[in-house]
């Protein structure tokens, strides 16, 4: 099962996440955190370090900032994961492309195609081992989607894909949550 649970900054999605997570996984499963923030910065390592410190020591931790297909492949029915979040690794992503792109010179056309292509297979993956009832899973996103239209080309180009990503998550989703000022509201159930 696929629980797909969206919200703005500092909505309150991650902890709803786990809270859900703990819920599935019950006595019978091993909940896993999927993280996929990487530390470029101090603000950023204390981010990290809260989200571990509000954890208890139950959970298994997989740090997985861009391969999420690799990881999701191997998917086990005894455990329970916490993928957290989409738009962390949607940005991952972008700037190793991007890195990539600036050395090369290629244009921004093949980034698209990259990403694109990237989040097709991370769909994939969800629809082979989560749309079923024996592998359950929690996806954490940004809503991105509700402020003003980004300035930079990277921006909106991170901006359409995360909406991209979103709905296409939520449409193979069995239950999707946003979550306001840290209250649910079921989208789907």
């Amino acid at each position: 099962m696929i629980h797909f649970i969206l919200g703005g900054a500092r909505s309150g999605k991650s902890c709803y996440a786990e809270q859900q997570t703990l819920l599935q996984a019950g006595n019978s499963h091993q909940p896993v955190y999927i993280a996929t923030a990487t530390a470029i910065d101090n603000e950023m390592k204390t981010r990290i370090l809260k989200h571990q410190l509000d954890r208890t020591s139950i959970w298994e931790l997989i740090e997985c900032p861009i391969d999420l297909v690799s990881c999701l492949e191997n998917a086990s029915t005894d455990k329970t994961y916490l993928l957290d979040c989409l738009t962390l690794w949607l940005n991952n992503l972008l700037f190793l492309e991007e890195g990539k792109q600036q050395v090369n010179m290629v244009d921004s056309s093949v980034l698209e195609q990259k990403l694109k292509n990237e989040i097709d297979l991370f769909i994939a993956v969800l629809r082979k081992h989560f749309t079923d009832t024996d592998h359950n899973i929690v996806i954490v996103s940004n809503e991105v989607g509700l402020g003003v239209i980004p300035m930079g080309e990277t921006t909106r180009l991170f901006v359409d894909h995360c909406g991209w990503l979103n709905q296409a998550i939520a449409k193979i989703s069995q239950r999707v949550t946003l979550v306001t000022a840290g209250i649910p509201l079921t989208l789907k159930s």
